[in-house]
């Protein structure tokens, strides 16, 4: 059950980085929000990190990159870094974790070593996880906030887009992943005291002790 437990969380983790790379490739985070007296809009534009994209009418669509960084609002330039960490965190949180699987001979047969590595793995998960919720949830505020803004032109409103709803599912299944390998830490934790280090005893020794005199004469003493 242990180790299934461990293989779900990292295929979640996997499922986690996946997302996390989507959603800063994808262009989907500010979208033009269809409001005022013309209902017909014959073209849609796009906002994301890197790039931004105007989709017309005849599905034709042209994308792009930024010509400068200093005229990006705060909350693009915040996100761009931090979906960077995000991503850097979740690949090593994966390296991390399959170290620390059973059956895995990364740490040289050690369980209490292999339960540490889950430790970090786990907490990496869930700062990975952070990491992306943070400027996922500065940029729908934003958004939220310049769309109810009477003095926000109706022009320059934008709706919440596609990447930030892949970008809050992405943290719940990061959040999820290192969880399960927080939670398998203390119950593997607290057997490995239970059990106590195991010390081998060599038959050689076995034997020495066995023809020693003072063994021997004990024995004798015994039964006299």
């Amino acid at each position: 059950m242990r180790a299934k437990l461990e293989i779900l969380a990292l295929v979640l983790g996997a499922i986690g980085l996946v997302g996390t790379i989507a959603v800063t490739a994808l262009p989907m985070w500010k979208v033009t929000a269809f409001i005022g007296p013309n209902l017909i809009v014959m073209e849609a534009q796009w906002e994301g990190l890197w790039m931004a994209c105007i989709r017309q009418a005849d599905i034709r669509m042209q994308c792009k990159v930024y010509d400068s960084l200093l005229i990006l609002p705060g909350d693009i330039q915040a996100a761009r870094g931090l979906m960077c960490v995000s991503i850097v965190l979740a690949v090593l949180a994966v390296l991390v974790s399959v170290c620390g699987m059973r059956g895995i001979d990364c740490y040289q047969d050690d369980s209490r070593g292999k339960n540490v590595i889950l430790l970090v793995g786990g907490c990496l998960f869930v700062a990975a996880g952070l990491a992306t919720l943070i400027p996922v949830s500065w940029s729908t505020h934003t958004i939220i906030r310049d769309f109810y803004n009477p003095l926000v032109l109706e022009s320059q409103k934008r709706e919440i887009g596609q990447a930030l709803y892949v970008g809050f599912a992405t943290f719940l299944v990061l959040l999820v992943a290192g969880v399960i390998l927080l939670c398998r830490y203390a119950p593997r934790e607290r057997k490995d005291e239970e059990d106590g280090p195991y010390v081998p005893v060599e038959k050689d020794k076995m034997s020495m002790l066995e023809r020693t005199p003072s063994s021997n004469s004990y024995w004798k003493s015994q039964y006299v």
